[in-house]
């Protein structure tokens, strides 16, 4: 019995103290687990509190980088400007602003062109990057995309030379004028040519000055605020008796047609200068003894029912060259052609404008030597009628008349003896 019961003594000594080691070793092993090991305090950095929430509102492209220049955080907007690849800070001018602010604290920034992600066309992207230590061992990247704004002051610095360039030419002939009215005062016949010059030069100095004038107004102004329905008739009409004396001058016909009673939604000065600019333009750039047409006609479209006018001359054309600048400001397709009328280059940027400002478009369609069509496409006024859906009778590639199109260029010209 002795024997029997020191053997089972010892058997329960043994099994306590088999569990007693396998606590202590399970304790240690998790408290191994819990401690902060050097691999994983340089992988897995952990951002200062509140951070990463104020990072995520941040309308700049952010990156946060550790001690090995390994990105900690970055936001898809960096991602989208190509800042960050495969883990890493991709432009190194950055990178090497990341490393010295992280040596000595100081916050650094620099303005940087970049080239543009997926495009071969060598575009660049300005950007302003600013860096500043984040704690102790952190570095945070703000990038702020600049491209747009460069690109408005580039536009601005333009208009100014332009405005000014153009105002110097009929001011400095105005001057030039007036000192020879001065020096013939005994010539009456002398007088009276350089009087006439000096009203030509003020017309048109005049004329820049108004068109300078409705440029602003239609880029600040909303035209939906004076919104009314307009009849495209008396725009037409508008049109036509505006540039009458010019047309009789040149011995051109005017015509129009197309649907009657159509209405546009807008504001009716600003259409009716649009149009006037561009009947006007016809006119101008069309030779002696020809036509010019405008047309209106109503088509559906995705977005809803549209108003179509159209004007058409036979004028000298537009190269595929100059197509893609007409509607910019100042830009002039013969520049001698525009002394010689008093063009100003302004009047498409404004039709341009007054479209887009009323929800619509114009587009051209021209041939060198057949002459070009203007189309501006405007939201009917009133509700959208319930009939079966047409074409629009435009070519979808050229933007010019189809076969089928009402549109369709003028038949050449006859020259009169």
């Amino acid at each position: 019995m002795d024997v029997n019961a020191a053997v089972a003594a010892a058997a329960a000594i043994a099994g306590v103290l088999t569990g007693v080691i396998a606590m202590l070793a399970f304790r240690f092993s998790e408290r191994e687990q819990k401690r902060p090991t050097r691999t994983s305090l340089h992988t897995d950095p952990v951002l200062p509190p509140g951070v990463d929430t104020v990072l995520s509102v941040l309308r700049s492209s952010a990156v946060v980088l550790d001690e090995a220049d390994s990105v900690v955080k970055a936001s898809s907007a960096a991602y989208a400007l190509g800042l960050v690849r495969g883990g890493k800070l991709a432009v190194e001018p950055m990178l090497l602003m990341a490393r010295d602010t992280r040596r000595d604290g100081e916050i650094r920034q620099v303005e940087l062109d970049l080239p543009r992600r997926g495009t071969g066309r060598g575009e660049a992207l300005a950007v302003s990057a600013r860096v500043a230590p984040l704690g102790s061992r952190l570095v945070l990247l703000l990038v702020e995309d600049l491209t747009e704004a460069r690109r408005i002051e580039a536009v601005r610095r333009d208009f100014v030379a332009n405005v000014s360039h153009e105002l110097k030419t009929p001011v400095g002939a105005l001057s030039l004028l007036s000192e020879a009215v001065m020096d013939a005062s005994d010539d009456p016949e002398a007088v009276t040519r350089f009087a006439g010059r000096m009203q030509i030069e003020a017309t048109r100095l005049t004329n820049l000055v108004q068109e300078l004038i409705d440029l602003s107004r239609v880029q600040n102004d909303d035209p939906l605020e004076d919104a009314e329905p307009v009849r495209v008739d008396e725009l037409v009409a508008e049109a036509i008796d505006r540039c009458r004396h010019q047309a009789g001058t040149k011995q051109i016909t005017m015509a129009s047609g197309g649907t009657a009673d159509l209405r546009i939604w807008g504001n009716r000065g600003q259409l009716a200068a649009a149009l006037g600019n561009l009947v006007e333009n016809a006119v101008n750039y069309s030779p002696a003894r020809t036509r010019v047409g405008i047309a209106a006609r109503r088509v559906t479209a995705p977005g809803g029912e549209l108003i179509e006018i159209a004007v058409t001359d036979q004028g000298i054309g537009i190269s595929d060259k100059d197509k893609e600048r007409i509607f910019e400001r100042f830009y002039r397709v013969d520049p001698a052609r525009s002394r010689q009328t008093g063009g100003t280059g302004l009047g498409l940027a404004i039709v341009k404008h007054v479209a887009a400002s009323h929800g619509g478009e114009v587009t051209v369609w021209s041939s060198e030597g057949q002459g070009s069509t203007f189309t501006l496409r405007l939201p009917e006024a009133g509700a959208a009628r319930d009939r079966a859906p047409h074409q629009s009778g435009l070519d979808d590639e050229t933007g010019g008349p189809t076969d089928s199109s009402p549109y369709e260029p003028l038949p050449a010209p006859e020259v009169l003896p």
